[in-house]
């Protein structure tokens, strides 16, 4: 059975910026959006580290240059 565990960063009050994580799945690191728990993503250690990195920089921030559409 997957265990999902919310974001501390995610907002309450219904903004539906609830990100939820699951750490027990062997090999891979499952992301969902607890307002949608159907699909998830499902990464594997380093795909997830450089997911993180990049959402640090601001990359997928809207008008940044990185950010492609």
């Amino acid at each position: 059975m997957i265990q999902w565990r919310k974001s501390s960063h995610s907002q309450g009050g219904g903004q539906g910026e609830c990100v939820e994580v699951s750490t027990n799945v062997p090999a891979a690191t499952l992301i969902q959006d607890s307002t949608n728990p159907g699909p998830h993503l499902a990464l594997a250690p380093t795909r997830l580290a450089a997911l993180v990195r990049q959402i640090k920089t601001g990359a997928f921030d809207l008008g940044s240059p990185d950010h492609s559409a």
